[in-house]
């Protein structure tokens, strides 16, 4: 059975597809302890999933009928490990497809996890997961063409640590859940009875979807008690479309130490970070002064329909996020950290290099290729108003599953040219990580960016890419935006590497 939007999460819960979003849902919990993902490590002994219904306490006196792998509402971290192979089994156990994409893996497509590679109602996937590539924070998540959008909404999502145990030390921080936090950073909304509100039309389909809650680890502006010192934050930004703009409430500094695709060659100093959706990112933060601290976002502006058709949607979309009263115009809370007074972090001193971090050697590009996101490709009428399947597309094209848009060589290196005019995109390309030239004819320095394999961009951007994994016309890998609505209504295309 296919799962569209009227049967989002099975039926559980009827307001789940209501043509407005109820305001009523104020009674959020806000402040409670930041619930830590278990921790599945994948040496030894296989990784067990199972795509499952549950039912989250996410507000006051309510629950909310949601979806997560082995859990109510997203899934383990899984602990990775370079040099080994992860035996791994996903079981579906709801009563729509799903798939289990591992973002940021560099494997081959038929192990991608990608939209072929459906897992039936009833059925499992068994895999052996070669794990070759260097440390870093990456993600798994459902990626049925048509549904991702709502498939994540839901909860099936979680996080993913690669380590690489030939990589010397730099002395940071390692203890799960203590001093090394993985935080699953998304925004959701709320029907008066609990349940998940969401619409896929109009602006919420031309913007992306957008809420007025803010979850982390599945708990509403949780707070997290650390240790004085130095504290290794794994940030994912899991939301369909908000693009969040971090600074702490006290302006103190941080160190960014890693991407997408491993670590920076040594920490970058900051105030201030944006994080796109999919991106990941880690943050050395120094809570040694014993202060208590808000993680804060500006308000995200990426809206190509800003005075446009103002009030035709009048009620279907939820609000901007509650200001933060200690916050500038707009900013509103994330979480809060609370040192323990009593803990002292193993780490204290911030590394001058990081040791492991990957090359940005490609070599010269024996080609280039060009990539235009376009939006409206279907039309502003029935198509945006309607489902939104065709509404957009890459280089006038629409997804099809069906045909292959480009056709790699294993082992080249290209140059790829992206542009987008309308809004900004996070662009993904599946099985690698490639290399940031420039932006908007500016020179994108790599000790800033690190490898990625999600890169925000408005405008043009040009990258240096390389295939060193096989993928079939019968399993191809995708590149399309990460806004999940637009992923979903064509902004997707596929390729091979032979």
């Amino acid at each position: 059975m296919k799962l569209t939007r009227r049967t989002f999460l099975a039926g559980a819960s009827a307001g789940l597809a209501l043509p407005y979003l109820s305001k009523g849902a104020s009674a959020a919990i806000g402040g409670q302890p930041l619930p830590i993902p278990p921790l599945v490590e994948a040496s030894g002994s296989p990784i067990e999933l199972e795509a499952i219904g549950g039912q989250t306490g996410f507000l006051d006196g309510a629950t909310t009928a949601s979806w997560g792998y082995s859990q109510s509402y997203l899934g383990p971290v899984l602990r990775l490990k370079r040099g080994e192979q992860a035996h791994i089994g996903v079981a579906n156990r709801l009563s729509s497809p799903v798939t289990s994409h591992w973002h940021g893996m560099h494997v081959p497509a038929i192990l991608d996890g990608g939209p072929q590679l459906e897992i039936a109602p009833g059925a499992r996937w068994d895999i052996e997961l070669p794990v070759d590539q260097p440390a870093a924070t990456l993600w798994y998540h459902s990626h049925v063409h048509g549904i991702t959008a709502e498939h994540v909404y839901g909860g099936l999502a979680g996080m993913i640590i690669v380590d690489d145990p030939e990589a010397p030390n730099a002395g940071l921080p390692q203890t799960y859940g203590v001093d090394d936090i993985p935080l699953v950073i998304q925004d959701r909304a709320f029907n008066a009875d609990g349940s998940f509100a969401y619409v896929k039309r109009g602006p919420a389909l031309m913007h992306g979807f957008r809420a007025d809650t803010v979850v982390v680890n599945g708990a509403v502006r949780p707070q997290a008690s650390v240790p004085k010192g130095l504290v290794r934050l794994r940030l994912l930004n899991g939301s369909n479309a908000r693009i969040y703009h971090l600074r702490f409430a006290d302006n103190r500094a941080f160190h960014q130490i890693a991407s997408d695709a491993g670590f920076l060659p040594a920490p970058v100093r900051m105030d201030g970070i944006t994080v796109a959706p999919a991106e990941r990112v880690e943050l050395l933060v120094d809570f040694s002064d014993g202060k208590a601290v808000t993680l804060l976002s500006g308000p995200d502006f990426n809206d190509p329909m800003a005075g446009m058709m103002g009030g035709m949607m009048g009620g279907m979309l939820p609000g901007p996020p509650a200001q933060a009263e200690e916050g500038r115009d707009g900013e509103f809370v994330v979480m809060r950290f609370s040192p323990d007074r009593e803990k002292t972090a193993a780490s204290q001193t911030i590394p001058t290099r990081l040791e492991g971090a990957p090359t940005a050697e490609f070599g010269e590009s024996v080609r280039t290729r060009e990539f235009v996101l376009n939006m409206h490709a279907g039309g502003m009428g029935g198509g945006m108003m309607g489902g939104g399947m065709g509404v957009m597309s890459i280089n006038d094209a629409s997804y099809d599953p069906d045909r292959i848009d480009i056709r790699l060589q294993r082992g080249e290196t290209e140059l790829w040219r992206i542009r987008a005019d309308e809004m900004a995109h996070p662009f993904h390309v599946h099985g690698t990580a490639f290399k940031v030239l420039r932006l908007n004819g500016e020179d994108v320095p790599f000790e800033t960016t690190g490898l990625k394999d999600v890169f925000l961009f408005q405008g043009e951007a040009d990258l240096l890419v390389r295939l060193d994994h096989e993928a079939t016309d019968a399993v191809p890998f995708m590149l399309h935006c990460h806004i999940l609505e637009h992923e979903d209504a064509g902004m997707m295309a596929q390729f091979t590497v032979e």
